[in-house]
């Protein structure tokens, strides 16, 4: 059993590197096709030509793709990432500047989300067949299907602007500082900053962990030990709490491990409506400007969040599941 879970966590690791590998060829090669100069933001209309010319030289930019491909590679390996066109400054600077922010934003609205998801999930099993339960479930189709800029706007409009009780955009007031990223989590301005991004996220993300722990738990109710249970005297409430929702849990977790990765790569959105410094807003802003190293380090990093979280969730589920490994090794994974 332990030999069947090893080759099958090989098997997905191989799987990720690949898919790496991949994502970071598509990224190159569609970087290089898009239309205007990469340098147009670095280079002064007083350039003379030859100073030009220097500059493309000075990136590799005068070299054939193929030989530009393998220094790119060779680069990465290394966590060389190149500068940056528009900052001129090491893209892993401008990365790991704004990459706190947005894992602030995502594991707390995360962890809202989840919280939210798990208790709602158990409240509506506990409701099945009822008014309740259904309208539960249409509140939260609702907050899944209804577009996050959509919904951060109207939240922006009513506390922001009309209520004036939060701030709409940034992650401080003029003329706040944070020397350390302690002060910064200790500083009241920086959560009353995150507190409507963070709401708004929290309400689309919430309504996976809710549906599915709601389903798990309907199942889990309808099993022959739970009957046992009722017919042995114990009550509803050590039934739905201690037996039936930790049997539920399983799939929680590693929906948890997935939900890291696809939120930082899907946080574009609500970084660009709260004028949130993150990642995501980076990459866009990258993108606009042709800055090529910083936009493909910013889509690297994003892919290899979601990718190593990916994994993490299989070798986590074949830990607490070795039926999986073991299973996987039968089918020649």
């Amino acid at each position: 059993m332990r030999r069947g879970i090893w080759i099958y966590i090989g098997g997905r690791l191989l799987q990720s590197l690949l898919v790496l590998w991949i994502i970071t060829t598509i990224l190159f090669f569609l970087f290089r096709q898009a239309p205007g100069s990469p340098l147009a933001a670095y280079i002064d209309t007083t350039f003379t030509e030859e100073q030009q010319q220097a500059l493309i030289a000075r990136f590799g930019l005068d070299k054939p793709m193929h030989i530009q491909y393998l220094t790119y590679l060779g680069n990465l390996i290394q966590g060389d990432f190149g500068d940056s066109f528009r900052y001129r400054a090491p893209v892993t600077e401008q990365i790991m500047d704004v990459l706190p922010n947005t894992l602030y934003l995502t594991l707390t609205s995360l962890f809202i989300a989840y919280i939210i998801g798990v208790v709602g999930g158990v409240f509506l099993a506990s409701r099945r067949g009822t008014t309740v339960e259904k309208g539960g479930i249409i509140f939260t189709l609702m907050t899944r299907a209804a577009p996050q800029f959509w919904v951060g706007m109207i939240l922006l409009a009513i506390f922001a602007f009309e209520l004036r009780w939060l701030p709409s955009s940034g992650t401080s007031s003029p003329g706040v500082i944070y020397r350390s990223e302690i002060q910064k989590l200790t500083s009241i301005d920086f959560w009353e900053h995150m507190l409507l991004p963070t709401f708004t996220l929290a309400l689309f993300l919430h309504g996976l962990p809710l549906l599915l722990m709601r389903s798990n738990m309907l199942e889990v109710l309808d099993q022959d030990y739970i009957t046992m249970g009722r017919l042995a005297g114990y009550s509803e409430r050590f039934l739905m709490l201690r037996v039936a929702a930790r049997n539920a849990l399983l799939p929680i977790v590693t929906a948890l491990a997935l939900g890291i990765g696809y939120s930082i790569g899907g946080n574009v959105i609500i970084e660009n409506v709260f004028a949130w410094p993150g990642l995501g807003r980076m990459l866009v802003s990258a993108v606009a400007g042709s800055d090529y190293p910083l936009a493909q380090g910013a889509f690297f990093i994003i892919a290899v969040i979601i990718v190593l979280l990916n994994f993490l969730a299989d070798v986590l589920y074949s830990v607490l599941d070795p039926r999986v490994g073991s299973s996987s090794q039968a089918q020649g994974v």
